[in-house]
């Protein structure tokens, strides 16, 4: 019965854009310009437009993006940067792939989200400011060079508090924003797009992401000039003029010309889509609300676009096997925390270093979520939670 009511629905929201995307890989084939040209340097434009930043940079995906993002805001071999361990990995790998160092706060049960309080209190109590206004780490001794919130399942991060913490230590904030296209956020009383805040910000546009390519595909942006030039020299084998390479610290990861058309013809849905999304989950809301779940939260200073609509119960694993049998796709985002991954054994960080994120990782189900999913399919899913759990 799996797949009456599905966990995505790319076909449907495909067909939507498919003429505007088939004329465009038409043109593309036609021209055979594949790499660069104007449909990358139209999209990075609109996406640049829509954010509200003065450059995009296009990439081959968003753990590119992240990785282009930390090093042109100067984080070195050897630095430390914070960020949170209830996340998909590839926030830790972008950093652990250039010899830095993660260092981990944990986040709050309501939102999942990095926990401000507890960043302060990191930052006061084990870190230590040296005379030139670095912060070093007290225990490993490595500087502080970023912090990284990410915008997790669609949720920004309490930006109106990092942002002034972050500012008061002089550590640059690069925001993960791959999993937050259009969400909004309000920083002094005004309203902005995730991935406007920092100094950087990448975004992923892996298939099932609000706004997906037909591949992998990730963007950086940045208000900084000098950033961007850099960004562009990076993802391009270190090169802004054919084989003419500045730097040995290159890297290819350029976005192409067919995801980028593709792109571009769902940026233009992007705001309807995720207004879907949202109305899907106010549903949700009603018809969960009655049972035992733990339901997502949207503080009154930030906007969901629910990439993923995240529930928790301690029957998790009874849940999601007995929805399954009704046909209905479930998730698990994310199943092992990051501090307890076979990968970062050499952290030595044991089960109960994060205690909120290992209780999350133990009870969250990410229910179907997607725009054409309709009032049947989300009542479909209240009913049988409802049976299941009463």
């Amino acid at each position: 019965m799996s797949g009456k009511v599905p966990f995505v629905d790319l076909f449907s929201q495909h067909q939507e854009v498919r003429a505007e995307i088939e004329t465009a890989f038409k043109d593309i084939i036609d021209k055979s310009s594949f790499i660069g040209g104007k449909y990358v340097s139209q999209f990075e434009n609109d996406f640049a437009d829509y954010l509200g930043v003065k450059t995009v940079i296009g990439t081959s995906n968003g753990t590119d993006a992240l990785w282009l993002a930390l090093v042109t805001a100067g984080v070195r071999p050897g630095d430390a940067v914070i960020t949170v361990p209830n996340t998909f990995i590839a926030t830790v790998e972008a950093i652990s792939r250039m010899g830095a160092y993660p260092l981990f706060v944990d986040v709050e049960l309501a939102t999942s989200l990095m926990d401000i309080d507890l960043l302060k209190n990191f930052l006061e109590n084990e870190c230590q400011r040296e005379d030139n206004g670095s912060v070093f780490h007290q225990k490993t001794m490595r500087r502080i060079a970023a912090i990284v919130p990410v915008h997790l399942y669609g949720l920004p991060v309490d930006l109106d508090r990092l942002v002034p913490l972050a500012r008061q230590y002089g550590i640059p904030i690069v925001e993960d924003a791959c999993q937050a296209h259009g969400a909004k956020a309000r920083l002094n009383g005004e309203w902005k797009k995730a991935g406007t805040f920092g100094v950087a910000s990448a975004f992923s546009f892996y298939p099932g992401k609000n706004l997906g390519a037909m591949g992998d595909a990730g963007a950086v942006a940045t208000d900084d000039p000098e950033m961007a030039e850099k960004m562009k020299i990076l993802r391009d084998h270190g090169s802004n003029e054919k084989y003419i390479h500045t730097t040995p610290d290159g890297w290819n990861s350029r976005l192409d010309s067919l995801q980028a058309a593709v792109l571009s013809a769902k940026l233009k849905q992007l705001d309807f889509w995720n207004n879907c999304r949202r109305e899907a989950a106010q549903r949700y809301q009603e018809v969960l609300r009655d049972t035992p779940l733990s339901l997502p939260s949207e503080p009154r200073d930030r906007e969901h676009v629910y990439h993923l609509y995240v529930v928790h119960t301690p029957n998790r694993d009874l849940l999601k096997k007995e929805l399954s049998a009704h046909g209905i796709d479930t998730g698990i985002h994310y199943p092992i925390p990051l501090h307890m991954q076979k990968a970062y054994d050499w952290l030595n960080l044991p089960g109960g270093s994060f205690p909120n994120t290992e209780r999350l990782a133990s009870s969250c189900l990410s229910l179907p979520m997607h725009p054409a999913l309709s009032l049947e399919q989300i009542n479909s899913v209240g009913s049988a939670c409802a049976s299941i759990l009463k």
